[in-house]
């Protein structure tokens, strides 16, 4: 855990599971997975992480990668998670002891609906979360199916049973009646999922919008392809087609292309498709980053400069660069002025 974060739309980090595995392209360069190989090495010397709790729950979380696999871009410097996923009792108190209220990324290290993850303990991260009002919690995921699938049932009763040493602690330290009132959805929890190219906006967004939450989001980072929200699913059928429904049911947007090790080219355009629809749209949009790679295949606008650096495309194609000092490119005085757009949603804290 990490009561700041560097991530530009939150203000801290929650860990309480650790390791996960590849599900889709978005997954292929995670930057957590390098950050957990740095807590695998620290935690051989007996250290603590960088997230606030022993290393040593990172010990055995990635493995190296078979050639062809790299060959393909997968993986981190040859590595990636093994599959294996920790549930970190220890971790589950932590924004206890935070009093001042703070925008919380649950889970960048994991995924928090790993099908490894037990209903059990998801029970327990979402009593923290709402004996924890003065908190807006950022719940991410690239698995809403099984998001949805736990917020159709009753968890409130769930979440007062059982007798782990850590829940005692939670039960002492709030008001449990405020459990026994839960009700979904919980005001303080924001719910999004991954959406890195169009097939996992079509697959993934149906799964998002039948989850009752006060904000639902998406993360269209890494992007990896042009996305058109207007022609997703509307959330009762998932082959279902309802342009231009989608911004009745999503709150906000968060785009960006993907930086760190292997990092792919991102299409500049399409960033600019997505600030453009959700300004259509009245949906709040933040541009987190142009990526390491940014391009574009047109005259770039508002005289931003290009590089003489080239980068390929699958179909063969040459693309002129942005120029580009920031190694994320996230520095918006490099960004094309109309890309220049940090909103937030209403609501949350400050």
């Amino acid at each position: 855990m990490s009561d700041s974060s560097n991530i530009e739309w939150t203000d801290a980090t929650w860990n309480p599971v650790v390791g996960c595995s590849r599900v889709s392209a978005g997954c292929d360069h995670c930057y957590a997975v390098g950050m957990t190989r740095r807590l695998e090495g620290i935690s051989k010397a007996g250290g603590f992480g960088l997230t606030g709790h022993r290393a040593e729950n990172y010990r055995g979380l990635t493995i190296e990668l078979p050639q062809a696999a790299v060959d393909r871009g997968c993986g981190v410097n040859g590595r990636h998670f093994n599959g294996e996923v920790r549930c970190v009792e220890e971790a589950l108190d932590v924004p206890l002891r935070w009093k001042k209220p703070k925008r919380i990324f649950v889970n960048s290290m994991s995924d928090l609906f790993h099908p490894k993850v037990p209903f059990e303990f998801i029970n327990q991260v979402f009593a923290v979360m709402a004996l924890n009002p003065q908190h807006t919690f950022q719940v991410l995921t690239k698995r809403p199916e099984r998001m949805a699938e736990y917020l159709r049932y009753d968890h409130a009763d769930a979440i007062l049973r059982g007798t782990s040493p850590r829940k005692r602690i939670i039960q002492a330290a709030c008001n449990v009646d405020v459990l026994r009132d839960l009700a979904w959805p919980i005001p303080n929890v924001w719910l999004g999922t991954s959406c890195e190219d169009q097939a996992a906006a079509d697959e993934r967004i149906p799964y998002l919008l039948q989850c009752p939450a006060v904000v639902r989001f998406l993360s269209c980072e890494p992007l990896l392809g042009s996305i058109d929200l207007g022609i997703v699913g509307d959330g009762l059928d998932t082959h279902a087609r309802s342009s231009p429904a989608w911004h009745t049911g999503i709150h906000w947007v968060i785009v960006g292309g993907e930086s760190g090790s292997g990092a792919l080219p991102c299409d500049v355009e399409s960033i600019r498709s997505i600030v453009r629809q959700c300004a259509e749209a009245s949906v709040p949009c933040f541009v987190k980053q142009l990526g390491s790679k940014p391009y574009s295949d047109t005259d770039p606008l508002n005289g931003t400069p290009m590089v003489g650096r080239v980068y390929e495309s699958t179909g063969g194609d040459d693309f002129d660069t942005y120029r580009i000092n920031d190694r994320k490119g996230g520095d918006p005085a490099e960004w094309p002025e109309d890309l220049r757009v940090r909103q937030m949603p209403a609501g949350g804290a400050a």
